[in-house]
């Protein structure tokens, strides 16, 4: 049987790179996995793939910095399911790098609203509906950059950090509940975001984002128990959030 066989299940960002493979791992596993993203047309391709698998979607073309279109989600999530049985925050935005002094406010602004603000919305509007569900599973992409602190990551790396601080937070306010809450640090993957970042850096050294897709949706799963933590691809080993 599909490890997520019945499991309602939203993804952001899923119209590229890590989302848009976890999204399909995680339909194939036998999830209605609703695909959220701003880029219509990485959705309908997504749309595309899954019709040929027969992958269960509702796709869900969203800015996740229209924090009221969240709250409606939310809404629309409860009329037609009544439950949420996991959610995997992956959408986020680099920023550019810049000494701090030099990065626009504008930028600082965009960063933090869609790597962190969007996700607490997130969880402000599906905290009911994953409570509805017998066995909730959250799940944040985070990097090594929140805790390394390296220069020129500034607004990136601040987001993130206060990602993995709500992620702790929330984990311990659900402890006498069935979700659990974790982070999940790809390190360096083929992604578009990747590239961003480090121009002309050999991709064929990289890890393909479909690599990463089983053990994201794993840890979707109903008997999926760790919470608060953080698991590295790089070293398949969990740590405690601190």
């Amino acid at each position: 049987m599909s490890i997520l066989q019945g499991r309602v299940i939203a993804v952001s960002g899923a119209s590229r790179g890590i989302g848009y493979y976890a999204a399909l791992e995680m339909a194939r596993q036998g999830a209605h996995v609703i695909a959220i993203a701003r880029t219509v047309g990485g959705l309908e391709e997504l749309d595309d793939e899954a019709a040929e698998m027969q992958g269960s979607f509702t796709l869900v073309p969203l800015d996740i910095t229209d924090f009221a279109s969240i709250d409606r989600l939310g809404g629309q999530i409860a009329q037609r399911w009544g439950k949420l049985d996991g959610f995997f925050g992956n959408a986020g935005l680099l920023g550019g790098l810049s000494p701090l002094g030099h990065v626009e406010p504008n930028t600082f602004d965009e960063v933090i609203a869609t790597n962190v603000t969007a996700n607490w919305r997130f969880l402000r509007s599906f905290d009911t509906l994953l409570k509805a569900s017998e066995n909730g599973r959250v799940l944040f992409t985070t990097s090594a950059i929140a805790r390394s602190r390296k220069p020129f990551w500034g607004p990136y790396a601040m987001s993130k950090s206060a990602v993995e601080t709500m992620a702790a937070i929330y984990a311990a306010e659900c402890t006498n509940t069935d979700i659990k809450i974790n982070l999940y640090d790809p390190g360096p993957v083929r992604t578009s975001m990747r590239a961003q970042a480090m121009p002309g850096e050999d991709e064929g050294d990289l890890v393909h984002p479909q690599e990463l897709a089983g053990s994201i949706a794993s840890m979707m799963a109903e008997d999926f128990s760790h919470t608060g933590k953080i698991y590295s691809y790089l070293t398949g080993k969990f740590s405690d959030l601190q």
